[in-house]
């Protein structure tokens, strides 16, 4: 879901077969990279509700898993595109849209 300061600028929520949670996280955060890049944005805050996923985009936690390794690359190639970014971790409570997202998607 990609939220401007004028409301809601764009939300998708897509199948990706099977995956682990973690693995999910990662795709949900690359297709909203590449989707924040395609409308031209030069400044990024991220909120996400995978507290693991945030620690390792941050550096804080390693990625062991090389799946995981290879995704946070990815999401670090992507963020480089923009000026300024950030990354926080959010509750699961605080996401509820983008839960409903994945809730429809799953339903789908």
């Amino acid at each position: 879901m990609l939220v401007t300061g004028d409301g809601i600028a764009a939300e998708a929520g897509d199948r990706i077969g099977r995956a682990t949670n973690n693995q999910a996280e990662y795709a949900a955060l690359v297709r909203g990279l590449e989707a924040a890049a395609d409308h031209g944005y030069d400044e990024l805050a991220v909120r996400g509700d995978s507290e693991l996923v945030v620690r390792q985009v941050r550096g804080e936690y390693d990625a062991n898993d090389p799946q995981l390794r290879e995704k946070r690359v990815r999401v670090r190639e992507l963020l480089a595109r923009f000026d300024e970014w950030s990354i926080e971790h959010v509750p699961r409570g605080i996401n509820s849209r983008a839960d409903d997202l994945v809730t429809d998607a799953l339903d789908g």
